[in-house]
């Protein structure tokens, strides 16, 4: 986010959504037939990993802060796709995308995440607008310092979820 423009994080951060989405979509409309079908592995296996991959993300995040985020050394304007993958969806995102499958009705499944991810590229770019201005100003460390804060809250938050996500794929397996 440093070392672009703001036009060149706007078209990174559009290309990473619109990966994302994608990836999120086939796996709304394909994803229990691949599991179930063809890689022959319970929904809920998958649902553990992901708790386990958010878990784990989530205690990097309060034990390291920023300093836990994996750095990425590619060029800069081909970050899309590295993005995507490891921080926009992965494991859990996955596997709820395939259980929304099960809960909602087609239509809605499909603009609900639509709108999730319209929401999120709008939220970071807001953050990123946001941190700009404050830069300009005296504001700068106190900013870092409670995104810092937030950061490690939002840690305690996403490593709940994937706790539950690990307690509610064992229920399943084990007390069905």
């Amino acid at each position: 986010m440093l070392d672009l423009s703001n036009r060149q994080f706007n078209i990174v951060l559009v290309k990473a959504t619109i990966i994302s989405f994608m990836i999120t979509l086939i796996f709304f409309l394909f994803g229990d037939y691949l599991f179930q079908n063809i890689l022959k592995i319970d929904i809920e296996s998958m649902r553990i990993l992901g708790g386990i991959v958010l878990f784990s993300f989530a205690y990097f995040n309060i034990v390291k802060g920023r300093k836990g985020f994996i750095q990425m050394k590619e060029n800069l304007t081909d970050l899309a796709s590295e993005i995507a993958l490891p921080f926009m969806i992965g494991a859990g995102t996955l596997s709820l995308t395939i259980m929304m499958r099960h809960q909602l009705p087609f239509w809605i499944g499909v603009l609900s995440l639509l709108i999730i991810f319209s929401f999120n590229h709008i939220f970071v770019m807001l953050l990123k607008a946001f941190k700009d201005q404050i830069s300009k100003r005296k504001f700068k460390v106190a900013y870092d310092k409670n995104m810092q804060i937030l950061l490690r809250i939002n840690g305690f938050i996403v490593g709940a979820v994937g706790i539950d996500m690990i307690v509610t794929g064992i229920k399943a397996i084990f007390f069905p």
